[in-house]
């Protein structure tokens, strides 16, 4: 499943966003470290509303985050974001002084906030920084297009497998493990109604693809939630 690949799970990229952080001085990184503040957030709480005024850039250190557009009557949710990566990064472009979505936490989280204008400074002063930052940029871009792909071109089935195998293999790395996100959330991922994703996971538990109990969630047969991600 490589990046870039429209039938790969589509709810994040693999991109390792704290290696920015090794290309920095000695004299960088005490100059960032001078300059932000970590913030804790509980689980629900807003980390970013779309519109507001873009005085930093977020970087998650613990926690698990849903970034999404806000729309009625439906969230769209853009991407899922884990550990060890920044949040805001489109908004530092020229011109530009808003969020341009809004960021949610799924679970208690915490987050360092480093000043804009010191991210931008850094941009141009530190040449391999820069280009890490675009190549995140990028694959955040590939990230978006594979989305819209699931939520346009697949069907309903397809979509929630989709889902499921990467919260396993990318978001939780583990084919058994605890979901911090409402059928709601799910809905939102998938572009399906709540009464839909229920539907649907009850069809993949009956046909033994999934173990589900309570909010615990177990992948038994990836090959055929995989088959049915690519071609339905």
């Amino acid at each position: 499943m490589e990046n870039g690949n429209s039938r790969a799970p589509s709810c994040f990229v693999e991109n390792q966003h704290v290696s920015c952080f090794d290309l920095l001085t000695e004299d960088e990184t005490r100059f960032v470290d001078a300059n932000k503040v970590e913030v804790n957030y509980k689980k629900g709480e807003t980390i970013i509303k779309q519109g507001s005024f873009a005085s930093h850039i977020l970087f998650l250190t613990n926690g698990l985050v849903k970034i999404f557009l806000e729309g009625k009557p439906k969230d769209l949710i853009l991407k899922i974001v884990p550990p060890n990566h920044m949040i805001g990064l489109p908004a530092i472009y020229e011109g530009n002084t808003t969020f341009l979505y809004s960021v949610a936490t799924y679970s208690d989280s915490t987050v360092s906030m480093v000043d804009i204008s010191i991210f931008k400074q850094l941009l141009r002063t530190n040449s391999q920084f820069a280009m890490k930052i675009i190549n995140i940029l990028n694959e955040d871009t590939a990230l978006i297009y594979g989305r819209f792909f699931c939520i346009t071109m697949k069907q309903s089935h397809g979509r929630m497998a989709d889902i499921l195998l990467c919260l396993s293999q990318r978001i939780y790395k583990a084919k058994k493990f605890t979901l911090n996100m409402t059928r709601a959330d799910l809905a939102d991922l998938t572009g399906l109604s709540s009464e839909s994703v229920i539907r649907i996971l009850k069809e993949f538990k009956d046909a033994s693809l999934i173990i589900m109990d309570g909010k615990m969630i177990e992948i038994v047969d990836f090959d055929r939630l995989e088959k049915i991600s690519q071609f339905s």
